[in-house]
């Protein structure tokens, strides 16, 4: 059975090879991720949820056509039908039809809102970011090879990670965690004039770039049990 959603098309071969490159790298986290899938004016935005960060991640492509649907899928098997092979040959980039919906997981039930977002000022640009990351993965890996051999647990490591990465970026209340998120899931570039910027909603935090977004709840308001290992670059 599939979402009865026909001829999902993009607006060009670039918007589902940029999309596919997004979901390997989420499912290089989590094999059995699940996106959620929101349609509407011209664009798909495609949610998933990293389990190292424990932040949402949004990618977004354009498509052609109208297309007004909202589903949650498997990752894996999105990645599958958007394999050049599987995409259409007549010039056209698109799905006959999406993979079968699955239950979604509880956060696929707690989205970001779409709009009211107001930039937060105090965020460093992007050399300034990555010298804060370099030193926090380089800080965590001094720390975790210091620990004695019966200490070298998960759960050291994990209170070593929550120490490190709930640090917050310059003045602002965006936790490096959620750099280091945007770095392993390739939205960020370390250009200087690379345009980034943090954007807050209510308790939501979002840091923003023209490859991706990754949003999170403020202090408070999180996603569930925060894990907060060092990811894979």
């Amino acid at each position: 059975m599939t979402v009865p959603v026909r001829s999902l098309l993009f607006a060009d071969a670039r918007e589902a090879a940029d999309l596919a490159a997004f979901l390997g790298r989420l499912l290089h986290y989590d094999r059995a991720a699940a996106v959620r899938l929101q349609a509407g004016g011209g664009a798909l935005a495609v949610f998933g949820r990293p389990p190292s960060f424990e932040v949402l991640a949004i990618r977004t492509a354009r498509l052609a056509g109208v297309h007004d649907f909202d589903a949650t899928v498997s990752a894996g098997e999105l990645l599958e039908a958007l394999d050049p092979e599987a995409l259409d040959t007549d010039g056209e980039a698109g799905l006959d039809a999406l993979p079968a919906p699955v239950t979604g997981p509880p956060w696929a039930g707690v989205l970001p809102p779409r709009g009211g977002w107001r930039e937060h000022p105090g965020l460093p640009g992007p050399p300034v970011l990555r010298t804060e990351l370099a030193d926090a993965v380089a800080e965590f890996r001094a720390r975790d090879a210091a620990l004695p051999e019966d200490r070298r647990t998960r759960t050291e490591r994990d209170v070593i990670g929550r120490d490190i990465w709930s640090r917050t970026v310059g003045g602002t209340p965006l936790p490096l965690r959620a750099v280091h998120a945007a770095q392993s899931l390739g939205f960020l570039r370390w250009a200087p004039d690379f345009p980034v910027a943090l954007l807050t909603a209510g308790a939501w935090l979002r840091l923003r770039t023209p490859y991706g977004s990754i949003a999170l709840r403020g202090a408070g308001g999180g996603l569930g049990t925060l894990a907060v290992t060092v990811g894979t670059a």
